[in-house]
């Protein structure tokens, strides 16, 4: 059986059945992985469960800033793990501090799972210390963490997999859509319109008390110093999304959140994996939706919230009809374009049922992942070129080989200096 998403999600209560591992392997597949989580919120907690059942991969060690998460994480690892090694099991370790985990030479990969401003520093060290590694999107706070990711992982030649799971589930929708849009099924692609959340903004919120068993100071990491507020960092363990998500100074807000998923299949169906929009268009009157981004072949992509009306998260307009994608399914006007099925001889995507299981057959067979850092990159990208056109208003000219704008005000918010003691 497969894992998805709302498997994971689940997990966060009981323990879900044996991760898929797709069909390539090679002669080491005997050989177990070691895996160390770093950040144990209710995102890790539904991989952690899904790993612990995947054959020769066992959990060894989770880092956590709040002492309550990572200690519970550790008792479920170890109880999971006593009542099948029969004497061999040596115990899973919970640290503060996740150079710990990388720092360790029999842990192989590592799966990063904590607020966005704490994505880029795991990787770059992980794949320095060559840990394969699973990355949740979006992959990075900024443009520029994005391509230090990319180039340390290419010289260590670590499998890399980022969390945009629609390549790879939610029945096959987001998949099918693309494999359409690349057959050309609605002929040339005019319009792209993405339903996603609005942009971030600055962080307001007062300060309060710092629980006990909570490390503020390691929470913040490279972000700039400010009072802790337990709408960024719960208290404990949670079972939500916490917010954090919304604020310019960790995240990029609902436009990056979902949109690290949504604009990532526009880019898959546009053949853009490596590239990008050269034109970022603002709306007038400083509204927060309806920014443009234009690729350099015309096709216009729109932030636009969708009415609740089925399968709009992601809309495809062509010359030929329109195709209408979500989580939820996929439809078309005319129908007969979902209904037409693909021919053998047709563009296929890359085949993956599990994203978390891809990535674990990957690194056994060293072949690429369907969603390796440069494809997280480009897909980061986007979301965080949305955010700098609502934040400056104006519009901008973007050159996505040498990832430059051509006006100095944007270009400095393609990187963040990060505070002094996390410069690495």
């Amino acid at each position: 059986m497969h894992f998805n998403r709302r498997t994971f999600l689940q997990a966060s209560a009981v323990a879900v059945p044996s991760v898929y591992l797709p069909q390539v392997t090679r002669a080491s597949a005997n050989e177990r992985i070691n895996v160390g989580f770093i950040g144990m919120g209710v995102q890790s907690r539904g991989h952690m469960y899904g790993l612990l059942n995947a054959e020769n991969v066992q959990v060894v060690a989770v880092s956590d800033v709040v002492v309550a998460r990572r200690e519970d994480a550790q008792k479920k690892v170890n109880a999971h793990y006593e009542k099948k090694a029969k004497g061999t099991y040596k115990g899973c370790a919970a640290v503060n501090d996740f150079r710990e985990i990388i720092d360790r030479k029999d842990i192989d990969a590592v799966v990063i799972c904590t607020p966005d401003h704490w994505h880029a520093i795991p990787c770059i060290l992980a794949a320095r210390a060559k840990k394969d590694i699973y990355c949740e999107k979006p992959l990075t706070h900024d443009i520029a963490e994005g391509r230090r990711i990319v180039e340390e992982a290419a010289k260590t030649q670590v499998i890399f997999q980022t969390g945009s799971q629609q390549r790879s589930e939610f029945g096959g929708h987001f998949r099918k859509a693309v494999e359409l849009v690349r057959n050309g099924r609605i002929g040339k692609v005019k319009t792209i319109k993405i339903g996603v959340g609005a942009p971030n903004k600055p962080c307001d919120l007062a300060t309060e008390k710092i629980p006990e068993g909570t490390d503020w100071e390691f929470w913040l990491g490279p972000a700039p110093e400010r009072g802790y507020n337990k709408i960024l960092c719960p208290e404990g363990i949670h079972n939500h999304y916490p917010a954090w998500r919304n604020y310019r100074e960790f995240a990029g807000g609902g436009v990056a959140d979902m949109g690290a998923h949504h604009f990532d299949i526009a880019q898959w169906a546009l053949d853009m994996d490596n590239s990008g929009p050269t034109k970022i268009l603002p709306p007038a009157n400083n509204a927060l939706m309806g920014l443009k981004l234009v690729y350099s072949n015309g096709v216009e992509m729109i932030h636009e919230y969708q009415d609740k009306a089925p399968h709009k998260d992601c809309v495809f307009i062509g010359e030929k009809g329109t195709i209408y994608v979500s989580r939820a399914g996929i439809s078309s006007d005319p129908e007969e374009i979902v209904k037409t099925p693909i021919g053998e001889k047709e563009y296929h995507v890359y085949p993956s049922k599990s994203h978390i299981g891809n990535w674990v057959d990957c690194i056994r067979s060293r072949k690429p992942t369907i969603c390796p850092a440069e494809v997280g990159h480009r897909t980061a990208t986007i979301c965080h070129l949305v955010n700098i056109g609502y934040q400056l208003h104006k519009n901008l000219t973007w050159d996505p080989v040498a990832e430059r704008f051509d006006d100095a005000e944007a270009n400095k918010l393609i990187s963040r200096e990060p505070r002094a003691q996390w410069k690495i």
